[in-house]
């Protein structure tokens, strides 16, 4: 859990790095590539738009959703550019979490003035 620790510093140290230069009022998807470039610039392994399949019984329904950014294959990002962050953008982080089996996300909202209040940390 130590090293998933460090790399969580690390994500959030970049996302504040893309916020400050930035700032608010984006679309999410140019925040979701300007924090991908910066975890891969500091040699993380990202992996953006995962798929995630939905299995009901015995029926797998590929495509259905999609992880923003997985971050060395053991964390979550989900982000939004929203006015705040809704109890339905937690639970989605924590359906992602539960159909895929990671264990720790994160989720950041760029859509604030100060970007320690656009980050909340779910863990399974």
């Amino acid at each position: 859990m130590e090293e998933l620790n460090d790399i969580t510093y690390d994500i959030i140290g970049a996302a504040y790095k893309v916020h400050r230069e930035l700032g608010p009022g984006l679309l999410e998807s140019i925040y979701e590539t300007c924090l991908e470039y910066e975890l891969l610039k500091s040699g993380y392994q990202v992996k953006r738009q995962v798929s995630i399949p939905v299995c009901y019984v015995k029926i797998v329904l590929d495509g259905g959703y999609r992880i923003d950014l997985l971050v060395e294959d053991s964390i979550i990002l989900e982000l939004k550019a929203v006015e705040e962050i809704m109890p339905i953008h937690q639970a989605q982080l924590m359906t992602y979490l539960k159909l895929s089996g990671y264990k720790l996300g994160l989720l950041m909202n760029f859509n604030v003035t100060d970007m320690k209040r656009g980050i909340k940390r779910v863990v399974m």
